[in-house]
């Protein structure tokens, strides 16, 4: 999540305020498909979880060549179109003349990128389902780290402005996509050693029995990363109606907000692993404590962060904006988004073991709720009434708090246990 965070703060700081509302215009077309792929490494963990508890090696290394298949060939047409009609998709959702020159570059050359996030996305979620959180986060910290390196260099030395930050994260994809690439093949990494996972480059890189089931878990997933990603393009619209200044600050506590939200990608995908083993080996019980421990784990974590970061919230925003006339402003939105990453705790946690049980249609139906039924309207409203700003630090909570109280209404029923058994190695092989 870094990278994009990076981009926002580094352009802001040499291109100021409409630089960084280009690269919100421009943002929700990489996440749309980094959604996409997402919700098939979604699918990916819950499967390959299973069939790591259940000693299934063979089935286990295909599942992570097939989900690698139905993702690329799903992304691929998404980033052809970024290349070739940026400025059409940007013109859609972006206000203001400089600022859609701005997102037209980031996006042209940021769209070379999105085969690899996503490969690099079912690469992480393999091995974390295989109980290896270690070397995903050696590959995509270093990723992070180049793209840090790399975005300085290209924006602030060869003054290559927002086409710099888009080339920062292409490369640093493409470097983790060949460590995940040569790992995987290999069954091992220098300085890492052995992985739990070796794909035999012989064997057959398509199943389609495993594409099937992939497809059942992995497609409300998908649809719930959609809901949240895809309402971005109108909620863009909505901020661009109170003019470009609320844009940049909107766009900054987003970026906030998504950083401040990384322990999920850790506590959420934890739950999934250890909830999916247990599943596997057919151990109700032992997955129900494990999905019940992270899940105050991760509450217990999100408290905390919002509380500590809280009261730095004009110091975070300093890191985006100088610019005096804008910096209140974004320091308040930046507050919200902390007071409103709490309830992302909430759902990571109870998502965690949805997603490992194959259960995946309500976070889907939470993300439909929460954006559309109230934190879009919310928004609106703002613009045509009195309310003003205040509906859009409304529904920067809304957003999480509702799909919050429906994934745990959904966790607390238990149904996710019988959902799995539909799907556990032993089902399969019936079928």
């Amino acid at each position: 999540m870094s990278k994009s965070t990076v981009d926002v703060a580094m352009v802001g700081l040499a291109l100021g305020p409409t630089a960084i509302a280009g690269v919100g215009f421009a943002a929700p077309f990489w996440e749309l498909v980094f959604a996409l792929g997402a919700g098939v490494a979604g699918g990916t963990i819950g499967m390959v979880s299973q069939r790591y508890g259940a000693d299934a090696g063979e089935e286990l290394a295909v599942t992570v060549t097939t989900s690698s298949v139905v993702v690329v060939a799903a992304t691929v047409p998404f980033a052809v179109v970024y290349w070739v009609l940026p400025g059409l998709l940007v013109d859609l959702v972006g206000t203001g003349p400089q600022a859609i020159r701005y997102g037209v570059r980031y996006l042209r050359v940021v769209a070379l990128g999105v085969p690899f996030a996503v490969l690099n996305l079912i690469g992480s979620r393999a091995l974390v389902g295989a109980d290896d959180a270690w070397t995903p986060m050696l590959l995509r910290a270093g990723g992070a780290v180049g793209n840090i390196v790399l975005s300085a260099v290209l924006i602030f030395v060869a003054d290559l402005g927002v086409v710099g930050a888009a080339l920062g994260t292409v490369v640093a994809n493409v470097l983790v996509t060949v460590g995940f690439a040569v790992g995987l093949t290999r069954g091992r990494l220098p300085l890492v050693g052995t992985l739990p996972i070796q794909i035999p480059v012989t064997r057959p890189f398509f199943d389609s029995g495993l594409a099937r089931d992939l497809t059942r878990t992995g497609a409300p997933l998908v649809g719930a990363n959609l809901a949240r990603t895809g309402a971005q393009f109108p909620r863009l619209f909505i901020v661009g109606l109170f003019g470009p200044g609320v844009v940049s600050a909107y766009v900054v506590a987003l970026r906030v907000r998504a950083l401040l939200d990384t322990p999920n990608w850790g506590l959420s995908l934890a739950s999934s692993s250890l909830v999916g083993q247990a599943l596997g080996d057919d151990d109700e019980a032992e997955a129900t404590v494990w999905a019940e421990t992270v899940l105050r784990l991760s509450i217990g974590v999100y408290i905390v962060v919002a509380a500590m970061l809280l009261p730095f919230s004009r110091g975070i925003a300093r890191l985006f904006v100088s610019d005096p006339t804008v910096l209140p402003l974004v320091t308040v939105f930046v507050a919200v988004a902390c007071a409103s990453v709490v309830f992302r705790g909430v759902d990571g946690g109870s998502v965690g073991p949805l997603r490992a049980s194959g259960d995946t249609r309500w976070p889907f139906y939470s993300q439909l709720a929460g954006m559309y039924l109230f934190a879009l309207p919310l928004a609106y409203l703002g613009y045509v009434t009195p309310l003003g700003k205040l509906a859009l630090y409304a529904s920067l909570v809304v957003e999480t708090a509702v799909p919050a109280a429906v994934t745990y209404y959904r966790f607390r029923s238990g149904t996710w246990r019988v959902v799995s058994r539909s799907y556990r190695p032993d089902a399969a092989l019936d079928d």
